[in-house]
């Protein structure tokens, strides 16, 4: 027995998320053909609003709706002489959770990957540099994933900065190699980022 055209459209559509196979995107279907009205605009409003309302912090390349410049960048409690260099906004939110970092971010959206044709210029280390030469930072906090593409980028970055009296350092104690950050709890982040190592100055 087939579906009909619309569930098929709908299971097609659940399929394109990452983790989701045929039997989860049946039960997500079925799920939201329970919806009432409500629910079901509220559920395509919303992601209607995310592709259409979300954009690019102007700075540090986070998301931001209202303003051009993300709530981060924006809030002048932040220690602005320290930026913590992560590869996505995943990154990003997952070291705010852990309450153990009160400077400012910029996220590389990708790291250098030869392999897969990804060079130096593809990603935001040219914005980081920039940033840098423009403000009064002192230190570059490298919070890269323990894998090759990871510390392929932290040395690049770390090399670019020698020289310009900014201390370049690199989240390490209790992260083990070849980690993804997204899947470290917060109390192994607040160790990583208390027990940095220092790459240059």
């Amino acid at each position: 027995m087939k579906y009909p055209k619309s569930f098929e459209e709908l299971l097609d559509c659940f399929k394109m998320l990452p983790g989701i196979g045929e039997k989860n995107a049946e039960r997500l279907c079925f799920a939201v053909l329970h919806f009432n009205e409500e629910q079901a605009k509220k559920f395509s409003d919303s992601i209607m609003n995310v592709k259409t309302k979300i954009k690019k912090c102007n700075i540090c390349n986070n998301y931001t709706e209202d303003s051009e410049i993300c709530e981060i960048c924006s809030d002048s409690s932040r220690d602005n002489t320290t930026i913590c260099v992560v590869e996505s906004v995943k990154d990003l939110i997952l070291l705010e959770k852990s309450n153990a970092y009160k400077g400012i971010y910029h996220v590389l959206e990708g790291l250098i990957s030869p392999l897969e044709g990804i060079n130096p210029e593809d990603i935001k280390i040219n914005q980081l540099i920039n940033r840098i030469k423009d403000g009064n930072v002192k230190e570059v906090i490298l919070a890269l994933n323990m894998t090759m593409e990871g510390e392929t980028t932290s040395l690049y970055i770390s090399k670019l900065l020698q020289g310009t009296g900014v201390s370049v350092t690199k989240i390490a104690a209790g992260i083990p190699v070849a980690a993804d950050m997204e899947y470290l709890d917060s109390l192994t982040i607040q160790r990583a980022l208390e027990g940095r190592n220092k790459l240059s100055d």
